[in-house]
């Protein structure tokens, strides 16, 4: 193999003053996460807005779980996006196919970090989790499916898609050379690699696809099944969840793209085409899910239980209405930012990137009305309304928690090329 001299395009190796400041920024936010669970850990969940059900008048599950909903439903449309790039033939969107692996890899990573927290003793949860799990719990699932099979078939379809990129880094001399080779493990790029290797990655992406939608099924029957629950106890929730997770997970795609995009300069493989491809898929998933959105309300409004109808009182007139109005407005406005160039057929970057962050503002919102009503305001028992407010240590973590998955993605932009190199390996 000969060693070329040429740098790894799309800024691998290579720091700026501004990046070093933001890798800077990134660890200062990381240490604030820290010492708010440093805080939690030495004086206990006292310090959260988390509280017993019932007769303390609270919330067990808030902040940590809604994010971990949120952090799950954005792996989703990351791996998906990447299959069907492979399934389908989408060479409009091979450029942020590997952003989307790495998204999803991240965002299940974070999932499982922010659980942790929650645990209030994490390691006895850790522990407890191998002593006394039933395996035929939804809950068991989220674990089994979603953070483990889920996560290792991700980095598997991972290695198996950067492995051509990383022959041709090993090319190139450099300190890093000798990781470049373990990870093309032997990979030259004849015609009889490229067919065997696309032909395993095709199976793959089929295979990963049934598994994306069970597993975020699962993760959805963790509430959907809770038949005490009023709120939670709904066969919409898996389908929902699904749904919501490709709405927020396509947005934070395009957030992201749109940044590289920007950074790096790749106008020439980021082009107008690949966030055309991306904001029409937002359109629909927000149309889809907005759909489940007035079904929902419907049947809350109309012919709801007299406990159903109080939860529904909470999010749409009361305590949770400014959350769950947000959340209608944002998707709202992203439709139709979306659904406007859709019809003119004249789409503007800035416009496409303002839907995707409205999505994620959105999807948030709903993870938060998802968790908290049906604890505070669902009990069958005569209990007072409850009430949650997150407080600095909740929010202080979360932080951590996306500025170390910021921090994650920077790191491996900078070891590896973040789109997949041209065929010939030198251009970019």
């Amino acid at each position: 193999m000969v060693t070329q001299v040429q740098p790894i395009p799309y800024g691998v190796g290579r720091f700026s003053a501004a990046l070093v400041l933001v890798i800077l920024l990134l660890l200062a936010v990381i240490a604030g996460g820290v010492y708010a669970l440093y805080t939690q850990l030495t004086e206990g969940l006292v310090v959260t807005g988390l509280r017993d059900i019932g007769t303390m008048g609270g919330s067990a599950w808030g902040l940590y779980i809604a994010f971990d909903v949120y952090f799950v439903g954005v792996s989703f449309a990351g791996i998906t996006t990447a299959a069907l790039v492979r399934i389908l033939n989408l060479h409009h969107l091979r450029a942020v196919s590997r952003m989307a692996e790495l998204l999803t890899i991240i965002s299940l990573i974070l999932a499982a970090f922010s659980v942790l927290p929650d645990l209030g003793q994490p390691l006895r949860g850790i522990i407890y989790l191998f002593k006394y799990a039933r395996p035929q719990s939804p809950f068991f699932g989220t674990f089994t499916m979603v953070i483990a099979g889920y996560l290792f078939a991700s980095l598997v379809y991972f290695f198996l898609d950067g492995r051509r990129d990383a022959a041709l880094c090993a090319r190139r001399a450099g300190r890093l050379q000798w990781f470049y080779r373990l990870w093309a493990s032997g990979y030259r790029g004849t015609a009889e690699e490229r067919e065997r290797h696309d032909r395993a990655s095709f199976w793959l992406s089929l295979a990963i696809l049934p598994v994306l939608v069970i597993a975020h099924s699962t993760l959805g029957f963790v509430f959907g099944l809770q038949v005490g629950r009023p709120g939670w106890f709904s066969a919409l929730q898996a389908p929902a969840f699904v749904i919501l997770a490709g709405v927020s997970g396509v947005g934070l795609l395009i957030v992201i793209a749109a940044i590289v995009r920007r950074v790096l300069g790749a106008h020439d493989r980021l082009t107008p085409e690949v966030f055309r491809w991306l904001g029409n898929m937002l359109m629909v998933l927000v149309a889809a899910y907005l759909y489940f959105m007035v079904v929902d309300w419907l049947t809350a409004t109309y012919a709801a239980p007299s406990h159903e109808a109080r939860i529904s009182r909470a999010i749409y007139f009361g305590r949770y209405a400014g959350v769950y109005w947000t959340s209608v407005a944002a998707l709202v406005a992203a439709f139709v930012l979306q659904f406007r160039q859709f019809m003119r057929q004249r789409y503007e970057l800035s416009r496409i990137v303002l839907a995707g962050v409205l999505a994620n503002v959105a999807a948030v919102g709903k993870r938060m009305l998802i968790v908290v009503p049906s604890q505070t305001h669902g009990a069958l028992l005569p209990y007072p309304p409850g009430t949650y407010s997150p407080t600095w240590v909740e929010y202080g973590i979360i932080l951590g928690l996306f500025g170390l998955g910021t921090l994650m993605y920077v790191a491996f932009s900078k070891i590896f090329p973040i789109i997949e190199l041209p065929e010939e390996g030198v251009e970019g």
